[in-house]
């Protein structure tokens, strides 16, 4: 993909995580690896609703900027963390959606098959232990999840999704919270219930028949 176009697949992906409320004020940031080996990531301090072109940077593996002005984000190491983990990943995004990030403030995992959909697309999504932002702890915090999951939890943090494109890292992200919602509100009325071993067991067949 021309890097011109992945920077304009950013930016888009950007203003539907700021206008969705998954972001708020500078909140959140969005990698994707490019075709030599380089990423393009969302800078610090900047809205994600508010990018323009020219506003990414682009970085080495090791997080060093290859081009762009402005602050790499200090989250940058969570992302690589999920790069080097995962050679199938192409995009790597971070949010904070309110009823996901909610659930990782009351440290919950979204780990209860409550929806077929949540059982094909996603999986159990576990919790990270608390890990200070910005600091190499996320990114330590992340690694036990990242071979066998496709979202995580960020305790006290909120969410990372991750995915072979942009749209399907973002569609991680917004089923994560979409499924997080409805939990929350069978949370409140106390009626928690999970589809049956055997439906799970023939929906898992299907999750494993997508990833082939």
């Amino acid at each position: 993909m021309a890097r011109e176009q992945t920077e304009k697949e950013i930016l888009a992906i950007g203003r539907r995580m700021w206008r969705q409320g998954y972001v708020a004020a500078n909140d959140g940031n969005i990698s994707v690896r490019l075709a030599d080996g380089s990423f393009l990531v969302t800078p610090s301090g900047v809205s994600k609703g508010r990018m323009r072109p020219g506003t990414l940077l682009r970085v080495d593996s090791n997080g060093g900027l290859l081009a762009g002005k402005g602050t790499v984000t200090s989250e940058l190491g969570m992302h690589l963390m999920v790069y080097r983990q995962r050679p199938d990943v192409r995009a790597v995004m971070h949010a904070h959606p309110p009823y996901a990030t909610t659930l990782a403030a009351a440290e919950l995992p979204l780990d209860k098959e409550i929806l077929p959909e949540l059982v094909i697309f996603l999986g159990q999504v576990p919790l990270a232990p608390y890990a200070t932002p910005s600091t190499p702890e996320v990114a330590a915090s992340i690694q036990p999840f990242l071979a066998d999951h496709d979202a995580i939890l960020l305790s006290h943090h909120g969410v990372l999704t991750y995915g072979s494109t942009l749209e399907d890292a973002y569609a991680k992200l917004e089923r994560v919270e979409a499924c997080a919602q409805i939990y929350y509100n069978l949370l409140l009325l106390d009626r928690v219930r999970v589809l049956p071993p055997e439906a799970v067991d023939k929906l898992k067949s299907l999750r494993a028949g997508l990833k082939k």
